[in-house]
C-alpha cells in the first residue's frame, strides 16, 4: 500500500474489528495453563489483547518501539506553563541522548526510541521532522489548527504507523512531548466528555494555584466560545488541540488499520486514544492502557474507554514512560503464555470456572 493511500478517510473505511476468535483461543490457552485461573489478572488480559489486534493467538511481543511525538502549543502564551516553549526541543534531542527517562528506559527494556517532530516550535539537529506548522495557534484566541492541518496532523500518525509496521515491529508505544500539553489535552477532554473544565484539569507539569485558575477559566472559554461538547472529534482536535494529539491520534488509527496493537501511555496519549475510538469505534480492540496516570481527568478517561491500566503509581512525567514501564510485564507474560506447561502435560486436574 502506497503512502499517500493512507489518508484519514481511507483509514476509517477500511479499518476492521479486532479478531474475537483469537482473543478467545488465547484465553484458552492461559486457561489450561498450571496455575490459578486468572492469577495473573492484567498480564493475561493484556495477551488476549495482542492476540485480538494481532489477528493471531501466536502473539509477538519481542520488536517494540516508543514513538513520542513532539509538538508545541500557542496556548503557553496564556501563562498556563510554568516552563517556556524551548524545553520541547531539549527534550526533544535528549531523547536521542538517552537523557530523557523514557530514552533511559526503553534502553533498559530493549525498546527502540524514534522521536518525531510534528510540530515544534523550531528545528532541531537530529530530530526527525514531519511538520507542515511551527506550533499550534493560541486557542484563547483563535482555533489551534485549521481543519485541513488537524487532518493532516492524524494522517501522520497513521502513516507512521503502517512504517513501523513495515519495518517489522510488533508493538508501537505512544509518547509525547510539548510544553502546554496538559492544557490542550484537558480542553479535549472536557469537550469530549461534557464535564466542567475544573473536574478535568490538573497542574500539569507544576502549576501554582493561581496558574490553575486560569489553565481552567482558558479551558472553559474556548469550550464554551466554540459549543465544543456539542462537536465532532475533528472540530474539537482543530479547535483546542495538539499536533501531538493529532499525531498520537493517528498512531492508534493506523495500528487498527494494519493489526498492531498500540500503547497509550498516560493523560495525554489517552485522550488521543479517545479522540480514536470516537472517530472509529473498532480502533479501541488495537488498543492496551498501560497505566493511570494522576492527573484529575486521567481515569475518567480510561474508564469512557473501557480499559484498565496495568499500574496505578502515580505517574504523570508523560513521553511514554508509563507506556515503556508496561513493555517487561507483557514480554513476560508473553514468555508465560507460550513456555509454561498445561494442566494436562503435567497431569494435574486442571482448575474448573466457579460461579
Amino acid at each position: 500500500m502506497e503512502k499517500t493511500e493512507l489518508t484519514l478517510e481511507y483509514t476509517l473505511k477500511h479499518i476492521e474489528p479486532a479478531s474475537g476468535e483469537a482473543a478467545e483461543v488465547c484465553k484458552k490457552r492461559w486457561d489450561s495453563i498450571a496455575k490459578p485461573l486468572h492469577s495473573l489478572g492484567w498480564m493475561e488480559e493484556a495477551i488476549a489483547r495482542i492476540a485480538g489486534a494481532q489477528h493471531s493467538p501466536q502473539v509477538s511481543t519481542a520488536k517494540k518501539i516508543l514513538v513520542p511525538l513532539c509538538a508545541d502549543n500557542g496556548i503557553v502564551a496564556e501563562g498556563v506553563t510554568q516552563t517556556g516553549q524551548e524545553v520541547t526541543a531539549v527534550v526533544a534531542e535528549n531523547f536521542l541522548d538517552e537523557k530523557s527517562c523514557a530514552a533511559v528506559m526503553c534502553r533498559m527494556t530493549g525498546a527502540q526510541i524514534r522521536p518525531v517532530d510534528v510540530g515544534m516550535a523550531v528545528d532541531t539537529p537530529r530530530v526527525e521532522k514531519r511538520k507542515f506548522a511551527y506550533g499550534t495557534k493560541n486557542f484563547a484566541k483563535e482555533p489551534a489548527m485549521t481543519r485541513e492541518e488537524a487532518v493532516r496532523a492524524v494522517e501522520t500518525g497513521i502513516r507512521l504507523a503502517a512504517e513501523l509496521k513495515e519495518q517489522g515491529y510488533d508493538m508501537i508505544a505512544t509518547g509525547e512531548m510539548g510544553i502546554g500539553n496538559t492544557t490542550t489535552s484537558s480542553a479535549v477532554a472536557v469537550s469530549l466528555l461534557d464535564v466542567p473544565a475544573q473536574e478535568m484539569t490538573g497542574r500539569g507539569a507544576g502549576l501554582t494555584s493561581e496558574g490553575l485558575k486560569k489553565k481552567i477559566e482558558v479551558i472553559s472559554d474556548a469550550v464554551k466560545r466554540w459549543n465544543l461538547t456539542k462537536q465532532d472529534p475533528l472540530t474539537i482536535l482543530s479547535c483546542v488541540g495538539g499536533f501531538d494529539i493529532a499525531g498520537m491520534t493517528g498512531l492508534y488509527l493506523g495500528g487498527a488499520l494494519t493489526h498492531m496493537p498500540v500503547l497509550i501511555d498516560g493523560f495525554i496519549s489517552s485522550v488521543a486514544a479517545l479522540l480514536a475510538v470516537r472517530m472509529c469505534p473498532d480502533a479501541k480492540g488495537y488498543m492496551l492502557a498501560t497505566h493511570v496516570s494522576k492527573e484529575p481527568a486521567a481515569r475518567r478517561i480510561l474508564d469512557e474507554l473501557g480499559l484498565s491500566p496495568a499500574l496505578d503509581a502515580g505517574l504523570c512525567l508523560g513521553e511514554g514512560s508509563g507506556a515503556v514501564a508496561a513493555f517487561p510485564l507483557i514480554e513476560m507474560a508473553a514468555e508465560i503464555y507460550h513456555s509454561m506447561s498445561t494442566f494436562e502435560q503435567i497431569s494435574i486436574e486442571a482448575y474448573q470456572e466457579l460461579n
